[in-house]
């Protein structure tokens, strides 16, 4: 086609694509209510909460301002629909409106720490390491003799994409799709009836509550559980406050790094522990499920983050004893 024949509007913005006018009107007030820090952080508090919700004792923590101040702002995010309120007794309690759940898990857990993190840096094509990616499946198709070359040439490939559209270190970006591809394929090739126990444990960025999860459970477990973790959006790099946290528990252990979830992780589990993100995982016959009610470290501050290292540590703990028959000498008390 000439360029003569191409209407001379066609790179002008298209009014009938940008949302319209009645959305927009209708969303701006919630924008707006949660242009807020402190009611950021309640709505945080409140999500996170260990019991569903929260108690306006608590949200009251959050801040040295009067009593005044905290109602007025859960009454803002009341009023946009964010949260819900009951009265008992004395105090009131505060739940993130059941329809706003999936929204407010998305801003806190997926919007929010990109937004304040470092922009990433962009990695380079698959074609710049085609020949290493060839040399890797190679290799590990001769570790993997039940399973077809052409499967693990896939693998290999899949491994690196879904590694690249996150991650921001391309140095290492070769040398974490073989540890990435490994475990897969090991998944692909396990027999769930035998063998030890397998445990699973998935949050969103797979930068925090997993990682400690996975980290305290291979610890405590020294082998007699094997312990993953993925992400259903995962995150570019470990949180910068679980960080510190994770060598603590494991040293410097530089296998961990945030890894999509995959389905062959899931049906390799012998039980999947989910944290904020439990319909993302697909029902396999013959896992166990669990959801972990636990916050979210990734935007908190070190006192928190400490807390929720310790909520896991004791979760984790009575997971352990689950698996572990209690006869086993090695099984913890």
């Amino acid at each position: 086609m000439s360029t003569a024949a191409i209407p001379m509007n066609t790179c002008s913005p298209v009014p009938t694509h940008a949302i319209g006018e009645h959305a927009a009107a209708a969303l701006a007030p919630t924008l707006k209510a949660l242009a807020d820090p402190l009611r950021l952080r309640m709505l945080s508090a409140i999500a996170s909460d260990p019991r569903g919700e929260s108690c306006v004792c608590d949200l009251a923590a959050l801040a040295d301002v009067s009593q005044p101040t905290v109602s007025h702002h859960l009454k803002v995010l009341r009023d946009v629909g964010m949260v819900t309120a009951e009265r008992r007794g004395t105090w009131v309690w505060y739940r993130v409106a059941t329809r706003l759940r999936p929204a407010v898990t998305a801003l806190l857990e997926s919007f929010a720490p990109v937004a304040v993190a470092p922009a990433p840096v962009e990695y380079r094509g698959l074609e710049d390491v085609d020949d290493a990616l060839a040399r890797l499946a190679g290799e590990l198709a001769k570790a993997h003799p039940s399973l077809s070359a052409d499967l693990v040439t896939v693998i290999v490939r899949e491994s690196y994409t879904s590694l690249a559209r996150s991650a921001h270190v391309t140095s290492d970006l070769l040398a974490l799709t073989e540890r990435f591809a490994r475990q897969r394929l090991s998944d692909i090739a396990r027999d769930r009836g035998a063998g030890v126990p397998q445990v699973l444990f998935v949050c969103v960025a797979n930068a925090g509550r997993s990682q400690l999860a996975a980290a305290m459970l291979d610890r405590e477990a020294d082998g007699r559980v094997i312990a993953r973790s993925a992400g259903s959006n995962p995150a570019a790099d470990i949180h910068a406050t679980v960080r510190p946290l994770l060598a603590e528990i494991a040293g410097a252990d530089t296998d961990r790094f945030p890894k999509p979830l995959t389905d062959d992780a899931v049906r390799a589990a012998d039980v999947v522990v989910t944290m904020g993100c439990g319909d993302v995982c697909p029902v396999i016959p013959g896992v166990r499920y669990e959801d972990w009610a636990v916050g979210d470290p990734a935007l908190a501050s070190e006192a928190g983050a400490i807390a929720i290292r310790d909520d896991i540590a004791r979760r984790v703990s009575h997971l352990l004893d689950t698996l572990l028959p209690a006869s086993d000498p090695g099984a913890t008390a």
